[in-house]
């Protein structure tokens, strides 16, 4: 740990995903199993502070006790006994990544704070398996870690996965009405929305814009049957205006670009897009 025996703190950004489609490894090896697709980094995320635990393990997000497995998973899988002190103001279970943000920071604070000597590369493999056997999430760890407007090319954590990204900065505004389960929807028969995610993927390959993107997202909701009626109306009211916008995956979430949902008459939050990955405070 730290010399003098202090928290270590690091920070994720939020991300949510537009489009997705689902990669079960063979082997069943959790650093192998994922998704590809695409989605945007949010300057809003999730900061952890990680301290000695004197032999136990809590986490704390936002003040409150909570069950967090992918940070369980992933103290476990360094071995130390620390405390984990997570602080957010995106919405919780609602599609932005906090699970994955909180596994993420948390690996990059514990690997600090007990001199662990890992690799970025690792810790990024570390939290990644830890949120994909939490069953929380398959992509947001490694798009967390890229920053930007990642898209995942091929499934996994390094160094199975493969990412590229659609070159682009601005503002993001969101506003989410409630969740979605996460284990629920990745949990059955996903066969049909892997193949409206394959096809959106190859859309955004074709033409790696944002406009694209945030298309090819929109066409994703609606082939996997994932829109519902509020989430639908504040789609439309932006495109109404001439903006883009689309649904956050997995929770029942509108994000859009620059000021979009606010000229929709929409009492949204803002942030920007995160050109940087998750990385020590």
């Amino acid at each position: 740990m730290t010399s003098d025996g202090e928290a270590v703190t690091a920070f994720a950004p939020g991300h949510v995903t537009g489009f997705f489609s689902v990669s079960a490894s063979d082997a069943e090896e959790s650093a192998r199993t994922g998704s590809r697709g695409a989605g945007v980094t949010l300057s809003e995320g999730v900061t952890v502070a990680v301290a000695p635990g004197g032999g136990g393990r809590d986490v704390v997000l936002n003040g409150d006790p909570t069950d967090v497995e992918s940070a369980f998973g992933v103290l476990d899988a360094l071995g130390v006994d620390a405390r984990v002190y997570a602080e957010t103001e995106l919405p919780l279970g609602a599609g932005f990544g906090v699970s994955g943000a909180t596994a993420l920071a948390t690996a990059l604070a514990a690997n600090e704070a007990f001199d662990c000597g890992r690799s970025e590369n690792d810790l990024v493999r570390v939290a990644h398996a830890a949120e994909v056997e939490a069953g929380t999430g398959l992509g947001d760890v490694v798009a967390q870690a890229r920053g930007g407007v990642p898209v995942r090319l091929e499934a996994g954590a390094p160094p199975y996965g493969s990412l590229d990204g659609v070159p682009a900065s601005g503002h993001v505004e969101y506003v989410s009405f409630g969740g979605l389960s996460t284990s629920e929807v990745i949990g059955g028969d996903t066969s049909e929305l892997s193949a409206a995610g394959e096809d959106a993927l190859d859309g955004l390959r074709a033409d790696p814009t944002l406009p694209e993107f945030f298309a090819a997202s929109r066409r994703f909701a609606r082939a996997a049957g994932l829109l519902d009626g509020e989430v639908e109306d504040a789609i439309a009211a932006v495109r109404a205006e001439g903006g883009e916008a689309a649904m956050a995956m997995l929770g029942r979430t509108v994000f859009a670009l620059g000021t979009g949902l606010s000229d929709a008459g929409y009492d949204a939050e803002r942030c920007e897009i995160h050109r940087a990955g998750a990385s020590l405070r």
